[in-house]
């Protein structure tokens, strides 16, 4: 039989993504502190999300509203990332990007962490965007899910395929 194993992912559901922003966009057009500042939210490519306004505070609060959304929906704010409000002609406009996998960089600092700090016989191997995590004992990986959920490293981690 194999030894036990379980993957650390970093996945964002879309639908809840998704219904984060229409609840913002909705929000956004009844709200009487963004009337007549023509304020909006909208996916913008795959994972984009752009936000537009006639004032740079009205596009900031948007923001805050869409990442109260999110928060809502338990979308970790991690997986979230937003640059800084850029004058477009009379209007300025904010994109953001929702992360999805986890990098070769994160993968790596979170393997060299598990080595350093997880019990011996405890192994991590990086397959494409996620981590798969292998030992001799299923206690064992549950200390090391323990550990991963105590330390920052930056991203939203989930924990799936535990076997």
């Amino acid at each position: 039989m194999a030894d036990p194993s379980f993957d650390v992912v970093s996945k964002v559901d879309r639908q809840e993504v998704d219904n984060a922003l229409n609840q913002a966009g909705k929000e956004l057009s009844t709200r009487f502190d963004f009337r007549g500042t023509n304020t909006t939210v909208s996916w913008s490519g795959e994972n984009g999300v752009t936000f537009v306004s006639d004032a740079e505070e009205r596009c900031l609060a948007a923001i805050d509203l869409f990442r109260e959304k999110l928060v809502k929906r338990a979308i970790s704010l991690k997986s979230f990332e937003i640059g800084d409000p850029a004058l477009s002609g009379k209007t300025y406009r904010v994109t953001g990007e929702i992360i999805q996998g986890i990098s070769s960089e994160n993968a790596k600092t979170i393997g060299k962490y598990i080595r350093d700090e997880a019990p011996k016989g405890v192994q991590a191997q990086i397959q494409g965007d996620q981590l798969r995590v292998s030992g001799k004992k299923k206690d064992h990986l549950q200390e090391v899910i323990a550990l991963l959920k105590g330390h920052d490293f930056g991203i939203a981690l989930q924990f799936t395929n535990f076997r």
